[in-house]
């Protein structure tokens, strides 16, 4: 194998009791008498012995790639590295294992953003950086693996090496919030302020409670909570811990643009007011992460397979080079075609059917329990329509009557269509694999149209053979974002379909769904807090408001820039397109862009003013 070439065995796929060793069998090497593909061995130091290992020095490489086309459980990748990584890796997991290039670097009083598809190394990065693990730059071997004065000269004039000193020293605190938060109920048991108060070092709970909102549910259970208050009540628990270092893998998920604002600000004016610290934040909202982060490593590769992180760029540069997918100091093409925005806010449409169309509605769960009141108006025939509004104010609740799985208690709604509906929270408990689960929906799966037009932007070759009940949360929302569109329908509504996406599958997510409107000519109503996704996909857009949990207003649909204008306006937040890409930004608050686009009431894009 060159050297610009790795083999990756994914020992979670191989099961070598369900097949022939095909891999093994038909490796011209192999067939040659030279040993490239064996058995691990009684002497493996993980996995079954009976698994395959790869020799890198005997494998013909990417150009052969007969073994990873006759394995039957895509265990096998051979990959071309770029031939621009001349350095050894920060860090090799195993013998055909995956391997992380380059680290991201602390900067005193600054937020440290990562950018990058998930399985791409970024943990594995943050915990070296904790102090959790020592980078074994490459010597996976145990009695080769490197001490750390050996690490620390590997690194010497760098910007690494004076943080690596001190983490070594134990000279670092370290307070890290977890990606997970759905998982905190099952490792703390107890209610929101004895988690607080038993990790409150700096005695500021009361601030970050109140600029969180998290009092209502300060003496609930832990177990009781929403996504939504689990992740601010975690983001309160990194930030009580007296740190240096506070690492925050990813503040969005279940917040609307409201509790994300508010979360950004919070982590911006902490560093502010002690700029002795530092942050790093891994995070798939773009315009949150364009507005927190002073700095901005890409992270590029083949998950599973290798990462690289790159020298720190401009947030701006970083975020325009990821999305054009070419990074122009590294040389690298990421993506093969480019993300493209469009240059003027209104969209004009000559789709003037009308889909369905509603009077007045009123729905209530009960007295003095939430209720939601909807202005009549129509859905036209192939569009895709865009909802937005804060959580807890109805857009699901919308959803169920429009998808007539909710009677309203005034108005009639006579929807004689068939609707495919994906819901907010995916529950699959069905012991299925995902291939049976999806065949079972259509005729079509497998087909040649199927597979390019759903399957691949969604990834879900990888997780065919796989248990439904064993899939991850972002492989669920793939799942079933398939299974809503492999529907034959009239309307297909999707509830929170970027949830648990890194940013590459929320923009081919976002691209399936909207190639499958164009070409079906299907009518697709989606509920989203991203304002990248609803940018990218909407025609036209509903506004809600009110009071969360207590009562929601439903607007009539209406043009992207009278919507957006109207629900940014109740946040007080306003945007901007960048003028090379032509993508949303957000205006840091009371910039001078921020108080003229106020004083214009034009909340939804002014013209990039080059800052």
């Amino acid at each position: 194998m060159s050297d610009d070439s790795i083999a990756v065995v994914d020992l979670d796929r191989c099961q070598p009791d369900r097949c022939n060793y095909e891999c093994k069998n038909y490796c011209p090497p192999n067939r040659t008498g030279k040993e490239c593909i064996t058995l691990r061995g009684e002497d493996a130091e993980e996995g079954d012995p009976d698994q395959v290992r790869i020799s890198e020095e005997i494998c013909l490489g990417e150009t052969c790639g007969i073994c990873v086309e006759k394995c039957p459980f895509d265990a096998i990748e051979i990959v071309n590295l770029p031939s621009e990584l001349e350095d050894d890796p920060a860090h090799r997991y195993g013998e055909n294992a995956f391997r992380l290039y380059g680290l991201p670097a602390p900067e005193d009083g600054n937020v440290v953003g990562i950018l990058g598809p998930n399985g791409i190394g970024k943990t594995t990065a943050i915990k070296m950086l904790a102090g959790e693990m020592v980078p074994n730059l490459g010597n996976y071997a145990p009695a080769e693996e490197p001490s750390w004065d050996e690490v620390l000269d590997a690194y010497r004039g760098t910007e690494l090496q004076e943080y690596l000193s001190a983490i070594r020293d134990e000279d670092v605190a370290v307070s890290r919030k977890p990606q997970y938060v759905d998982r905190i109920p099952d490792q703390f048991d107890g209610n929101t302020r004895q988690l607080l108060e038993s990790v409150d070092e700096r005695d500021e709970l009361d601030s970050l409670v109140d600029a969180l909102s998290i009092g209502p549910v300060m003496d609930q259970a832990i177990e009781d909570l929403s996504g939504g208050e689990l992740q601010r009540v975690a983001i309160a628990a990194c930030l009580a811990r007296d740190a240096d270092f506070y690492f925050l893998d990813e503040i969005t998920p279940y917040l609307d643009i409201g509790q994300r604002m508010a979360a950004a600000r919070l982590l911006r004016e902490t560093l502010e007011n002690e700029p002795d610290r530092s942050m790093l934040v891994v995070e798939h909202d773009l315009a949150i992460l364009d507005l927190l982060a002073d700095t901005l490593h890409v992270a590029y590769g083949q998950p599973g397979a290798y990462g690289v992180i790159t020298d720190p760029k401009s947030v701006r540069n970083g975020i325009n080079e990821y999305l054009a997918g070419y990074l122009d100091n590294e040389n690298m093409r990421i993506r093969p075609e480019a993300i493209e925005f469009e240059e003027h806010a209104p969209r004009t449409t000559s789709r003037s059917d009308t889909l369905v169309e509603y009077p007045d509605l009123s729905v209530s769960y009960g007295e003095d329990a939430f209720s939601l009141d909807v202005a009549g108006g129509a859905i036209r025939e192939n569009e895709v329509l865009g909802i937005v509004g804060p959580n807890g104010i109805g857009k699901s609740t919308y959803a169920q009557l429009i998808a007539g799985q909710l009677e309203p208690d005034a108005g009639e709604l006579d929807v004689d269509l068939d609707i495919s509906y994906k819901p907010q929270y995916i529950e699959i408990d069905r012991p299925q694999r995902v291939d049976t689960f999806l065949r079972s929906i259509t005729d079509k799966f497998g087909s040649s149209y199927w597979n390019t037009e759903i399957a691949q932007p969604l990834q879900l070759d990888r997780i065919m053979e796989q248990q439904l009940t064993d899939l991850s949360g972002g492989e669920r929302q793939r799942v079933a974002i398939a299974a809503c569109l492999s529907e034959p329908a009239d309307l297909y509504l999707l509830d929170e379909p970027s949830a648990h996406l890194d940013v590459e599958q929320r923009v081919q997510a976002t691209s399936a769904i909207r190639r499958y409107a164009e070409q079906q000519d299907a009518t697709v109503l989606v509920i989203d807090h991203d304002i990248y996704m609803i940018d990218l996909l909407a025609d036209r857009l509903q506004v809600f408001d009110g009071e969360p949990a207590v009562h929601g207003k439903a607007g009539r649909p209406q043009g992207m820039r009278e919507g957006m204008n109207e629900f940014l306006s109740n946040l007080e937040i306003t945007f901007r397109r960048d003028e090379r890409i032509g993508r949303p930004r957000i205006n840091k608050p009371g910039s001078q862009l921020d108080r003229q686009q106020k004083r214009d009431a034009e909340y939804y894009y002014a013209p990039e003013d080059g800052s």
